[in-house]
């Protein structure tokens, strides 16, 4: 009798299932959820800045009458709208240099983008900024405080998902109005290596 009992409760269990429309459901692996970036980033820059007279040809290599050689340091903030579009803020300042100059600079970019692949990019920055030269030189003093339309070209290379490295060449003055040993108007133009860490 136990046997029939329970042979009837497993038919019974069975018919259920069949009627409840029998479906098993598998677990499912949790999906993990990925972070997306801000946009928002901010970055830290070594520059090489020359100073000139503008009617002075550059020198990267040497030293050169009517031009200065400077150390800066930039501190870079923005925002990518997307992956072809970003603004993007930079304030700069000397540390170093050939003879006694002091810079600082502000610039507001807009910055055009082009992906390459997922990590390397290319860009130009296009925007308005300001230069200020204080010091002297052997020609006579420098005394430039002036803004101006700004320019520049660059590459970023991404080395982890929030980080990157980059390197450009920004035109920062081009015959800016103020005194430069001698000349009325200076020219100024930097190389830039640095990181940029993306929130």
């Amino acid at each position: 009798m136990k046997k029939i009992v329970l042979s009837v409760s497993a038919v019974a269990a069975m018919s259920s299932l069949i009627f409840a429309g029998g479906d098993i459901v598998e677990p499912v692996a949790a999906v993990p959820v990925v972070e997306e970036l801000s946009g928002f980033y901010a970055g830290l820059g070594i520059g090489a800045v020359y100073t000139r007279g503008s009617d002075v040809s550059i020198d990267y290599f040497s030293t050169k009458e009517g031009q200065d050689r400077l150390g800066n340091v930039f501190f870079l903030a923005g925002y990518n709208f997307n992956e072809y579009i970003a603004v993007e803020g930079r304030y700069s300042t000397s540390f170093t240099h050939d003879e006694d100059i002091d810079m600082d600079g502000w610039s507001l970019f807009v910055k055009p983008q082009y992906p390459v692949n997922e990590d390397f990019s290319l860009y130009a920055l296009l925007g308005y900024g300001g230069v200020t030269l204080d010091g002297s030189k052997d020609l006579g003093p420098v005394d430039v405080d002036d803004s101006t339309f700004q320019w520049g070209l660059g590459v970023n290379y991404m080395i982890t998902e929030n980080v990157s490295l980059f390197a450009d060449y920004t035109w920062l003055a081009n015959d800016m109005d103020g005194a430069y040993a001698g000349k009325n108007s200076a020219d100024v133009d930097a190389i830039t290596l640095g990181v940029n860490y993306y929130f």
